[in-house]
C-alpha cells in the first residue's frame, strides 16, 4: 500500500504533507508518532514531503478558510522498487497501471 497525504488549498498550490509507501498488505494502522526515519519497522518506505524531508508533517495553514487535507490511500499489486526520499510525483508514476483500489479520507483544519 502507498499512502499520500496533500493540501491542495496550501498558499502556494498542492502542498504534499506525507509519503509513506512499501506498507504491508496487513497492516491495519499506523502506531502514534510515526518516526521520520527513512524506513518503519514494519518494511515501509518514507518518501519526501512538501519540505524535502522524510516523515508526516502535520496541518500549518495560514490564518484564513479551512484547508482539506486528503489522505489517499493505494492499494497495490506489487511493491515499489523506489529509494526512500522519492517524492509524491514519483510514487505516483511508479503507482500508475498497479492501483487495485484507493481511498481517500478528507479532513479540514483551520486556524
Amino acid at each position: 500500500m502507498a499512502l499520500i497525504v496533500r493540501d491542495p488549498d496550501a498558499p502556494m498550490g498542492s502542498y504534499v504533507h506525507w509519503v509513506i509507501f512499501d506498507l504491508p498488505a496487513n497492516a491495519t494502522g499506523l502506531p502514534p508518532a510515526v518516526p521520520t526515519t527513512a524506513t518503519l519497522d514494519n518494511g515501509a518506505v518514507q518518501g519526501a514531503n512538501g519540505s524535502g524531508k522524510s516523515g508526516y508533517q502535520g496541518p500549518c495553514p495560514p490564518p484564513g478558510p479551512a484547508h482539506h487535507y486528503h489522505f489517499r490511500l493505494y492499494a497495490l499489486d506489487l511493491k515499489l522498487d523506489l529509494a526512500a526520499g522519492a517524492d509524491a510525483a514519483a510514487v505516483e508514476q511508479a503507482i500508475k497501471r498497479h492501483v487495485l483500489a484507493s481511498a481517500d479520507l478528507v479532513g479540514t483544519f483551520a486556524r
